[in-house]
């Protein structure tokens, strides 16, 4: 629990710092910080990624290793499980975690919900990375429309 804690902490001050550094307010510096943050989550994935057990690493189908994210890299980082995965067979994955830990705190108010994108910036990157590090290149972004709740979207870039 305590580990949660610290993650949660740790990740808040990663915004904060990089929302206040960046003096252009304007939407190329909101840009440049979330790319900063999606860069921080990319590379943590990737670690995440080189440490997971070799058996798992052998993916048949990429469905599986969507399914891995889901369930068990998902717990390591947060303690929880996604809630859903939905896909439409043609390389798009949407997931779903209908109480995201780094959004529960700031669930009280709709005023909240255009702050979302900037904590869910390094969740995309850390999604990513591992997935790259998996040997499948994508793209994830992420939306809210309810606070907690989020949703991924994963779209398997193939050469």
């Amino acid at each position: 629990m305590a580990d949660a804690v610290l993650f949660e902490f740790l990740h808040t001050e990663m915004v904060a710092e990089l929302w206040a550094r960046g003096p252009d307010p304007s939407l190329g510096g909101q840009k440049t910080s979330l790319s900063v943050l999606e860069g921080m989550g990319f590379h943590v994935g990737q670690a995440l990624g080189e440490r997971l057990p070799r058996d798992t690493l052998a993916f048949r189908e990429e469905l599986d290793a969507l399914k891995f994210l889901c369930k068990d890299m998902w717990a390591a980082v947060f303690q929880k499980q996604m809630d859903g995965l939905r896909t439409n067979h043609q390389g798009t994955y949407v997931l779903q975690d209908n109480d995201f830990p780094l959004l529960v705190r700031m669930a009280s108010g709709l005023q909240y919900l255009e702050e979302a994108p900037k904590f869910l910036a390094f969740t995309c990157g850390l999604l990513r990375g591992t997935l790259s590090t998996l040997g499948i290149k994508s793209l994830v972004t992420a939306s809210v429309a309810a606070l907690p709740a989020c949703k991924f979207q994963v779209v398997i870039q193939r050469a």
